[in-house]
């Protein structure tokens, strides 16, 4: 994945973690393990956005 497409998939990931967290407030999140996962990816993300500098 190039810079740009990386870049994507962050702004798509962060948003899904919103979304997430906003259910964890609401009360309508069983399994919290997705918001550990979706920031581990934002991690994975954000690593491979610094070795492509």
């Amino acid at each position: 994945m190039n810079a740009t497409d990386l870049n994507h998939t962050l702004q798509e990931t962060r948003d899904k973690l919103r979304q997430l967290r906003f259910n964890l407030a609401g009360g309508r999140i069983r399994n919290i393990r997705e918001i550990r996962a979706m920031r581990r990816r934002i991690a994975r993300i954000l690593t491979l956005l610094h070795l492509h500098e």
